[in-house]
């Protein structure tokens, strides 16, 4: 079930994926200028939804690790404003977060054991499983977000 759960997870990031874009894919050329493009008033850009993929990929592995609150390296949660300064330097640092909440998650996800799926980890209200199937559902959700604010810039 471990593989399969890796398969999932992977695939909604940054595997070849049968659907489409995965959430990696959908930001592929983004620049950063396309990233801070904001589709209306009060709407999310592209750059909110990858700090805030990359946010909820940690309280994931927070939540599978029983790591303690307060080691993102953003200020903030859950939705947090872009960088001031609009550059490629920012984007690359935010693009960074997400591969590297991704890669810890993974990792941590990997070490589970199928007897841990079942259980409720520290701070959750559901399970294992869910948890990281969850994820994938959210990256897949905001990668078609991602496309369709692409669409609408054109």
């Amino acid at each position: 079930m471990i593989p399969q759960l890796l398969f999932l997870i992977d695939s909604a990031y940054d595997h070849v994926s049968w659907h489409g874009p995965n959430l990696r894919g959908s930001i592929r050329g983004v620049t950063p200028q396309q990233a801070a493009w904001r589709p209306g008033a009060d709407r999310h850009n592209i750059w909110e939804l990858v700090v805030h993929a990359a946010y909820w990929k940690y309280v994931a592995w927070r939540r599978l690790t029983h790591a303690k609150r307060g080691s993102f390296p953003r200020e903030g949660s859950n939705w947090m404003a872009p960088p001031q300064q609009v550059t490629k330097k920012a984007w690359k640092t935010d693009i960074e977060l997400l591969a590297d909440t991704h890669r810890s998650l993974r990792e941590a996800a990997a070490s589970l054991r199928p007897g841990d799926l079942a259980r409720k980890p520290a701070g959750s209200n559901v399970s294992t499983l869910a948890l990281v199937t969850g994820i994938a559902a959210h990256d897949l959700y905001h990668a078609g977000q991602i496309q369709l604010i692409k669409r609408l810039m054109s």
